[in-house]
């Protein structure tokens, strides 16, 4: 069967459990708008079913558990003044906080690549499963975007300045390093994965399912650089961090400066601004504030830049506008965060 003649995510029950299973892995599991629309009433069904004791959500292939949002799609529609650009992050935004606030246990097997709209349904999720295959990254500054799907929330709260780190450079991480960022919380081999879904689907709790099934991710590359990411990343601005850095000389510093400069300015200063405003908002908040940046991303131009850059004509060489930080006017980075009047994000759902 080909791939569009296969269910996008397929749903099961085995003993108490409710099951979601990713299922385009021909195209790394991205999260399409049918997707959103058939996880998020499932999950409500699941809620009000005594029966079902809690839920896991795990990925089809080897290779992800989801590469992000279907973005050609996205970039297609907002180039066509498409509304279904905007529905599709009202409603993605909405199932990340039904996500973040279900009341059963959450369990996400992130296993493979998972980033962007993956983040959205694994990492706000309440048991975060970590296992030697993952790579975890937020990499939307570099197509003309910000770090969203409970980013502005989860990325503050990481130690020291962590967050601000991966938020701008779109670093990847591995196992070891997304526990000691408090991405994942516990390490299990992809091994192991179809014998804690069959402990968990017994009856188990959580911590008596990892029972012998979880093992040390090993040391964190990330943790040898804390100090430095500390040091250049708490500054009061992306000015600042990049002068930081350049003050630094040393190899890692100067390769953080080669990964910014490749980076939309506009994103690079929006998500700085965002992720220390995250700092004191609650998960609700923080979404409609990534709605809010959302409407004017897709208003704007790096978008659409940054897809025909690294997706569609893959030169690498995205043409940013503004094309540096100096020419973005503070005043058109504090508009992206106005209110959308009637148009803010709601959760009557």
């Amino acid at each position: 069967m080909s791939e569009t003649a296969e269910p996008e995510v397929l749903f099961s029950r085995d003993g108490v459990a409710g099951i979601i299973t990713l299922n385009r892995p021909k195209v790394l599991n991205a999260l399409t708008f049918g997707m959103v629309r058939a996880i998020h009433p499932q999950l409500k069904a699941w809620a009000a079913d005594d029966a079902v004791k809690l839920v896991i959500i795990e990925a089809a292939g080897e290779k992800a558990f989801c590469a992000g949002g279907d973005i050609r799609a996205l970039h297609d529609w907002g180039k066509a003044g498409d509304r279904n650009v905007i529905d599709f992050y009202r409603e993605e935004y909405r199932l990340n906080v039904y996500v973040k606030n279900y009341p059963k246990p959450y369990v996400a097997l992130m296993g493979g690549i998972d980033m962007g709209g993956g983040v959205g349904i694994s990492v706000n999720g309440s048991h975060r499963v970590a296992s030697e295959r993952l790579t975890f990254a937020m990499p939307e500054t570099g197509i003309g975007l910000f770090p969203d799907v409970g980013g502005t929330f989860f990325l503050p709260r990481c130690p020291g300045e962590i967050g601000m780190f991966l938020g701008l450079t779109g670093e990847r991480l591995k196992a070891a390093d997304a526990i000691y960022a408090g991405i994942a919380d516990v390490f299990v081999p992809s091994e192991n994965f179809a014998a804690l879904k069959l402990r968990l689907a017994a009856g188990d709790n959580f911590d008596a399912a990892l029972k012998g099934l979880s093992g040390d991710a090993g040391p964190a590359p990330l943790a040898v650089h804390a100090v430095a990411i500390d040091t250049h990343f708490s500054k009061g601005s992306v000015a600042e961090i990049i002068a930081s850095l350049k003050a630094d000389g040393s190899e890692w510093a100067n390769k953080v400066l080669a990964t910014l400069a490749t980076k939309s300015p506009m994103s690079l200063l929006v998500a700085y601004a965002q992720i220390r405003a995250g700092r004191s908002l609650s998960f609700e908040e923080a979404m409609k504030l990534e709605f809010r940046l959302t409407n004017r991303f897709m208003r704007g131009k790096d978008f659409y830049e940054g897809v025909r850059a690294i997706i569609i004509d893959k030169d690498q060489a995205p043409k940013w506008s503004p094309p540096t930080l100096e020419a973005v006017a503070a005043a058109d980075v504090e508009a992206y965060f106005a209110s959308l009047g009637d148009d803010e994000l709601n959760f009557d759902i």
